[in-house]
Formats: C-alpha cells, sequence, structure tokens
C-alpha cells in the first residue's frame, strides 16, 4: 500500500510537471521603445508577465523576444505582422487602417470631444467589450486586440503667428489622413505627412506648419522650423493598441491568458499616463528652447467648432454597413458616464 502510495504520489508530480509549459513569443512593433506606446510592451508586459504568472501561482512561463523600430517591419504592415504571425504580439497602429479597421478610428471623426487621454483610452477599451463590431474588426484580421493606446490632444505649431482662424486662411497645413477634415472649413489647405517628415516639408516650403501632438512634435524639434505654438485642444485620440496572434493566443494556456489580459488593460493606462506627464513636461519647456506659446482665443475656438463639418455624421454614413452610427453613440453617451463635457456632442448633430 505504501508502495502504491509513493507511486500515485510520484504520477501526480510529474503530471504536473507535464502540464506547465513555457511559451516562446516574440514582441515587436515599427516604433521605437522610447514612445511610451512602445516602451510599455516591454517594461509592462513582457517585464511583469512572469512576475505575474509566479505570483499567481503558476508554472508556465513566457520566453520572450523583443524587437522594435522596425526591425522587422514598417509602421503600415503593424495589423498584418501580427495577425499573418510576423510576429507573435505587439503594438497595431490601427490610425493607418481605415479601410480594413474603419471603426477604430472614431475619436478621428469626433474631434473637440475630450484632452484626457486616459480616460478616452478606457472607454475605447470598454466598448471593446461591448461592441462586437469593434471586436469582429480584430477578429477578421487575426488578432486578439488586449488593450488601446492613444495620443493626447492636437494643437498648432507654424512658422507664423496665429492670433485668430483668419491667419490660417490659404496657409499650407500638415494634417494627415483624419485630421485634415478639422482645418479645412478654416481655409487652410491640408498636408499630407508623417512626425519625421514635418521639418524637413516646413523647413523647405511645402508646408506653413501642422496640427501635431506636442509629445512628436517637440522630440523632433519641429519648434524649430515652426516656432509658433498655439495651443487649440482638438482632442484625445485612440492610434492603436496592443495586439496578439489569434491563432498564438488560441494556443495559450488559460493563466498566460489571463496574465495578458490583466496587462492589456494596465497596458492602456501606464502608456497613457506616461504620455500625458511626457506633454506636461514638453509643453513648459517649449519657452525655454525659443518657441512662442499662445492659447487661441476661446471665440475662435468656439468659431472652429461650430463651423465643422458633420464629418461623424458623413464617416458614420460610409461606413454605415460596419455600424459606425452605434458607435459613435456609444463613444458620446460613456464620455458623458465618464463625467466628462464633449466640447462638441456628436451624436446630437
Amino acid at each position: 500500500m505504501k508502495k502504491l502510495i509513493i507511486a500515485l504520489g510520484l504520477c501526480f508530480a510529474f503530471t504536473g510537471l507535464a502540464q506547465a509549459k513555457t511559451y516562446n513569443l516574440t514582441m515587436a512593433s515599427s516604433h521605437p521603445e522610447v514612445l511610451p506606446w512602445v516602451g510599455q510592451l516591454s517594461t509592462l508586459v513582457v517585464g511583469e508577465s512572469n512576475k505575474r504568472l509566479e505570483a499567481m501561482g503558476s508554472e508556465d512561463r513566457i520566453e520572450w523576444t523583443e524587437n522594435y523600430g522596425g526591425s522587422l517591419y514598417g509602421f503600415k504592415d503593424t495589423l498584418e505582422a501580427v495577425g499573418d504571425g510576423l510576429t507573435d504580439a505587439g503594438w497595431v497602429g490601427t490610425l493607418w487602417e481605415g479601410s480594413k479597421m474603419p471603426l477604430q478610428n472614431v475619436t478621428y471623426f469626433t474631434p473637440f470631444v475630450s484632452d484626457d487621454l486616459v480616460s478616452t483610452l478606457k472607454i475605447m477599451n470598454e466598448l471593446h467589450k461591448e461592441l462586437p463590431q469593434l471586436q469582429k474588426a480584430w477578429d477578421d484580421q487575426n488578432v486578439v486586440f488586449l488593450g488601446a493606446s492613444g495620443v493626447e490632444t492636437y494643437h498648432l505649431l507654424t512658422n507664423f503667428p496665429v492670433n485668430s482662424l483668419k491667419d490660417l486662411e490659404g496657409r499650407k497645413i500638415l494634417a494627415p489622413g483624419p485630421s485634415a477634415n478639422w482645418i479645412k472649413h478654416l481655409g487652410a489647405v491640408p498636408v499630407n505627412g508623417a512626425l519625421p517628415t514635418y521639418y524637413n516639408q516646413v523647413q523647405t516650403g511645402v508646408a506653413d506648419g501642422m496640427v501635431v501632438i506636442i509629445t512628436g512634435a517637440f522630440p523632433n524639434k519641429h519648434y524649430e522650423v515652426a516656432p509658433y505654438v498655439t495651443l487649440v485642444g482638438i482632442g484625445a485620440h485612440m492610434t492603436g493598441g496592443l495586439g496578439i496572434n489569434k491563432d498564438v493566443w488560441d494556443g495559450l494556456s488559460d493563466d498566460v491568458r489571463k496574465v495578458l489580459t490583466e496587462l492589456g488593460e494596465e497596458y492602456t493606462v501606464a502608456h497613457a499616463e506616461e504620455v500625458m506627464a511626457r506633454y506636461e513636461s514638453f509643453l513648459e519647456k517649449l519657452p525655454e528652447v525659443g518657441a512662442t506659446v499662445t492659447e487661441l482665443p476661446e471665440g475662435d475656438i468656439e468659431t472652429w467648432k461650430t463651423g465643422l463639418p458633420n464629418i461623424a455624421g458623413e464617416w458614420a454614413e460610409a461606413n454605415s454597413d460596419k455600424g459606425a452610427a452605434d458607435v459613435i453613440d456609444a463613444y458620446m453617451a460613456k464620455v458623458r458616464d465618464a463625467g466628462l463635457t464633449p466640447k462638441i456632442e456628436w451624436d446630437k448633430r
């Protein structure tokens, strides 16, 4: 009997060991670690995952390989890189996926709602759990969404002073993608570009300024060619998020999925808080590097807002087959539920 008990004990012990598994996963991004939404992938998600597994008593572990800064793929290929398995997990830039994932860009078609990045991204995480059409966009690309990423509110940087909206008439302003809709009615001429190209475009006369985030403009020294900083507050936005290949996800243990799900939520808040800390710091430093910082008069901001065409309605109509109108309604409802006061009530236009 004693031998039988020992044998059974050894059997259970080896069974437990057999269940423990080490998963070899790659975490990657098209952008470098110096950016908060990439850096937190490494410091938080990668850095904490095995600690969390150990703390919960799990014997499973993750052996991470990290590739950032575009070493595996470029910024236009983030969705395909995760969905096709070039990387197991990584940052996906939904901002560039207007055709495949239009609903994820709802904030860019509802400007002047809120400058609160943390709350905005928490709302987007909640909406992904509650609205099937948002989740379907990821499922269709073979990606599991774990947590939203984004940027703080947009302002103006120009090579000329902006004392009123009239100063923007006829001026060439860098405003790529959906942001072009924010300035057309002002008589400005939208110019396409990206953060790395803005400096040269203004320096060479291709553009006179930009609609931009301070956390992107300051490190790239855009203030050297566009030293007039006009604070407007066009709103915080979701630009993408942490995703993992669905086939890989389905092959993970419950313990690993639980930990990564929790870290995805924490990633959203951690990087958003880091973004806002940098924003406040850079804003304070702008005068020190020679920039002139002013606020657009409240009356002009009101004129800017009221003059905007119904870009949310047009976007909803263009994506009616995907349920875009419901996304706008749900987004605006959650904004109010969060105690935020939208500068434009897009669902009531």
